[in-house]
């Protein structure tokens, strides 16, 4: 197929792959795969949309005073930067594997995008969200404010991998296994729990893709 890449600041052909409900050893390999073929020009940039039965991936800034009870679930040490995460059903994860133009290389710009993204679909529901200075992910503007979002990214040879977990009508209750990113859990929040409604993880998905859109500058067609 023709490589996908444009000029600098026009949109870039990209396409979801929504796999629904996947292992994360699955979904990894997979990753493993689009990422090489990415590299490869085979394939255009890829927005995997994906919910894991519960896991724990541990990042390459983890701390192990941050794993506590978590016996009895997987566990798995992965590339991406970042401390421990818990996922679990009801919550959407999104994988970006992007191949970055000159004018995207920078990692951080890379993750404010992201954080962007998911501040648009919050908004959409109508829960404001925004940052937290001095940490990665996206918040609950009103207080106590909670962490909705935790990310974690890798890059190979400026293609990204690993990417994002929103909490959408997740059991918040679990992530009493780990310290989130080296918080306590409480801190944790979700889109149902701040509206007080159930959320269903189907409503956020085109607002996440179309705030990927907008914030990386792609459009998007489903697979």
């Amino acid at each position: 197929m023709q490589s996908s890449m444009s000029e600098e600041g026009i949109p870039k052909p990209a396409r979801v792959l929504d796999v629904g409900t996947m292992s994360y050893a699955v979904a990894w390999d997979l990753q493993k795969q689009l990422l090489l073929q990415r590299q490869n020009d085979e394939i255009e940039d890829t927005l995997v949309l994906v919910e894991h039965p519960e896991v724990v991936t541990l990042g390459r800034g983890t701390h192990a005073e941050n794993v506590l009870a978590i016996e009895g679930i997987e566990v798995f040490e992965v590339e991406r930067g970042g401390d421990v995460t818990y996922h679990g059903l009801g919550q959407l994860v999104g994988y970006p594997i992007f191949k970055l133009r000159e004018d995207e290389r920078d990692l951080h710009r890379f993750l404010r995008n992201m954080e962007d993204s998911l501040i648009y679909a919050a908004a959409q529901v109508g829960l404001a969200t925004g940052r937290n200075p001095g940490w990665t992910g996206v918040w609950t503007e009103r207080e106590p404010r909670r962490k909705l979002v935790s990310m974690g990214v890798a890059c190979r040879r400026w293609v990204t991998f690993h990417g994002f977990a929103l909490n959408v009508c997740t059991d918040l209750s679990r992530f009493a296994v780990i310290n989130p990113c080296g918080l306590e859990a409480q801190i944790m929040g979700s889109i149902s729990s701040e509206l007080g409604r159930h959320v269903a993880i189907k409503q956020l998905k085109r607002h996440v893709v179309a705030g990927v859109a907008h914030a990386f500058s792609r459009f998007f067609t489903e697979n």
